[in-house]
Formats: structure tokens, sequence, C-alpha cells
């Protein structure tokens, strides 16, 4: 396998930032040692149960740093490194100024530091986890994830969506504006205005943000120092009466990928099971970075779809592979050349997560929530196949919805807003 060339920017490792690199791969990058998957390999898992734990990133070896946060419209987030074995701290920032509590995002960028969104606020933090530097962002929403661009710039988007305590009708949606940050200095570099409103986190190929809009897929350059936005790029998804808008995009073959029916997350309880409330099906989206074309292929075809992360796309295989959380379905696509899709597999699952690949085995690493237990279980799955290879409770009550990451030596770090666990495959 080739190197993911858009981990550039990112401090060289196994997974430096929220799904691997700016292109939501869900694959490790450098320097990962990985184990060859199969029905008979084992499984040795550790759990550390704490609350709000975002992701994990990996960057020097022995190094895993974990993102927490608290609750409320003053939330704080602090980083941990933990051990990579025990999972217990090691070292603790200080508390990191935030706001409105909605997920954020940690990575190791290239030039050795880590940076952290939360809020409406951005930090810098050396490896030691001291304050560098920190900025107010400049709306008083909270930010949800980042890209670091080929230059090392960091883009970030206010978010747009409900929270928990902060409920938000189509009516009262706000149009979104990206954001540049200088990765030293945390100052502004500048801002661009959004037509429309932007749930989803934001995905970048090379200079190019591409931003997944509640109506519409955007696109927007990074061209010396500033936003350029692309007006000829029209890709409408949402064309259906009960169809609601879409999560965070991933950036493979030629396509953006992202599934809909995004609308109804506020409802989590737990679990997403049973609490979807778009009408029409969810989809799996295709839009051509080239055309603009727009394709949509139903994951199961059931009323009450409900998903808030992306799809998983295998490029070396022309496989993709969707999941509705609320109806519980996980399925599989054969890609065609010209980009159609033709089902694969399919299998009842409650998954909800982000996802990991891992190409030379050929498995995904998913989630399966079971509600009457109260328990959330890794299930690493065969990807041509849908089989099920492993299977492994975590010990936390509540399904993911966040980010996993891998270690240097294959470790795979399975996050929940519960618990963080460790998983070595032998």
């Amino acid at each position: 396998m080739t190197p993911d060339p858009g981990l550039g920017p990112y401090r060289p490792g196994p997974w430096p930032a929220e799904d691997g690199g700016p292109r939501r791969l869900q694959a490790p990058g450098s320097g990962a040692t990985l184990p060859v998957v199969t029905a008979g390999t084992q499984v040795d898992i550790l759990s550390r149960t704490d609350p709000m734990i975002t992701m994990a990133v990996t960057r020097d070896p022995g190094e895993v740093y974990l993102l927490r946060h608290t609750l409320g419209d003053r939330a704080v987030s602090f980083v941990e490194r933990i051990d990579p074995s025990t999972l217990e701290p090691l070292a603790r920032s200080a508390d990191l100024a935030g706001g409105g509590m909605w997920p954020g995002s940690l990575a190791a960028h290239g030039d050795g530091s880590l940076h952290v969104v939360f809020g409406n606020h951005a930090h810098r933090l050396d490896p030691q986890l001291a304050v560098l530097a920190s900025v107010e962002l400049p709306r008083p929403r909270p930010y949800n994830g980042f890209v670091v661009l080929p230059d090392g710039t960091l883009v970030t988007k206010d978010f747009a969506g409900s929270r928990l305590g902060a409920p938000v009708t189509p009516d009262e949606r706000v149009p979104c504006q990206l954001v540049a940050l200088d990765p030293v200095t945390l100052a502004v570099l500048d801002t661009c205005e959004l037509p429309e409103p932007s749930i989803a986190r934001i995905s970048a190929l090379d200079d190019i943000i591409y931003v997944v809009g509640d109506t519409s897929l955007l696109r927007v350059a990074w061209k010396y120092g500033r936003f350029v936005p692309d007006p000829g790029f029209c890709a409408t998804y949402r064309t259906l009466e009960g169809q609601t808008y879409g999560w965070d995009c991933v950036l493979a073959l030629g396509a953006a990928w992202f599934l809909d029916d995004g609308d109804g997350s506020i409802g989590f309880d737990g679990s997403f099971e049973g609490k979807g409330i778009s009408t029409a099906p969810l989809h799996l989206v295709r839009v051509d970075i080239e055309t603009a074309a727009v394709t949509l292929t139903e994951v199961c075809g059931l009323p009450g779809g409900l998903i808030a992360n992306p799809p998983l796309i295998d490029p070396d295989r022309s496989i993709a592979v969707g999941y509705d959380s609320g109806n519980g379905i996980m399925a599989a696509f054969d890609i065609d050349a010209d980009g159609s899709l033709a089902p694969r597999w399919q299998r009842r699952q409650n998954h909800a997560s982000h996802l990991v690949h891992l190409p030379e085995s050929g498995v995904i690493v998913t989630g399966d929530h079971d509600r009457e237990r109260l328990l959330e279980q890794v299930v690493v799955l065969d990807v041509e196949s849908g089989d099920e290879l492993i299977r492994t409770d975590t010990g936390g009550p509540l399904q993911s919805t966040v980010f996993p990451a891998v270690g240097h030596d294959g470790i795979i770090y399975w996050c929940s807003m519960s618990t963080v666990s460790r998983m070595r495959f032998s």
C-alpha cells in the first residue's frame, strides 16, 4: 500500500488525526506494523471507562493522545497522553477554553505540535501538553473538526445542527463559515461564507476543501493564502421528499462519498437504534468530483434511517460500505468503473461510529451495540464477504458515535463517549 498523500502536513504516524487524515479513508498511515487478521486471530482487550471521550490520535512510537471534554454551554476540553497498553493517563493538559458542547477534534501537526478545536476555541499544545497558543473563533457556536492543508494551514467550520438542549429547526439553521488559521499563532488568515448550513465535518483533497451542506456538496479551494469558492461546482443531493442532510464525506476513487438522512441524531439515548426521523430511505451518496454528478443508492430501503458519520471506501477492492444506524443495517456495494454500485452483502448490525480499515488484511473494524445488555461490542468483518471474524465486548454501555484510531503496533483504540478500549491482535 502506498502512503496516503493526504497525510503530508500531519506528523508521520499511524493515525495523526480523525479518520486518519483529511480524505477520511479511515485507514492507518505510515509507521504502523499491522497484524494479519483472520478468523483465527485472537484479540486481547482492555477498557477504561471515563466520561466524554471523543478520539485518540497516535503520533511517535508509544505516544497515544486522548481528547476529552465536559458538558454544557461552557464546556472545556483537555488532552491526555495515555499509556498505550494500560490506557492510564501519563500526562494531562490544562483545561482548554471551549464553549457549547459538541465533539471537537485533535490532530498531530507536521510541525511537531498538537492542535485542538473544541467549542468556539482552537489551541496549540506541545507534545508535553503545555499550551502554546489559543484563540477564540469568530462565531459563538461550536466548531466540529478541522483539516490540515498541504501548507500546514488549519481549516475549520462552525456547526449548524441541533445539540442536546439546543435544538435547531431547519428554518433556524444559519449558513456556515470556513475559517483558516495559522498553525503557529492560530491567527485567522481568512474566512469564507458558505451558501448554506452544514452539519458535517469538512474533508480535503490537497488544497481543495469539500463541505457537505444540508442540501448540496460544496467546494472551496485554498490558493495563495485565501479561500476561493467554486460556484460552478453544483452537486445537489437532496432531491427526495422525506430525505434529510448528509454527514462527513470520504474522498476516494474520483468521488466524494457520504450518507444522508442525518437528521435525528439529537435523539441519541445511548443508541441511535429506532431514532431516525427521515421518511425517505437512507442513501449512500456518490458525487463525481469532476462532473458533480450525483448518484443515490439505498442502503437498506427502510424509512426511519439515521447516521451521523461517514461510510467507508476500500479503493483497492472497489468496495463501498454504508450503514443505517436507525434500522441497524450494514451493507456493502461493488463500485464499477463508471462509479455505479451493485449490492455485495448486507447484515444486521447496530453500528454508528467512524470505522477502521486494515487494507492488507481486507477487514474493517466496526461496532455493534446491544441495547438490551447496554453493551457495545467491536466486530471485525471481512470487507469482501461481510463475514464476522472477531467479536469482543468493550464493556462500554454507550453506542460509539465517535472516532477510533490505530497505533504503531497495530493496536486498535476504540472510543465511545463513555469508554476507551485497547484491542491487541495476535
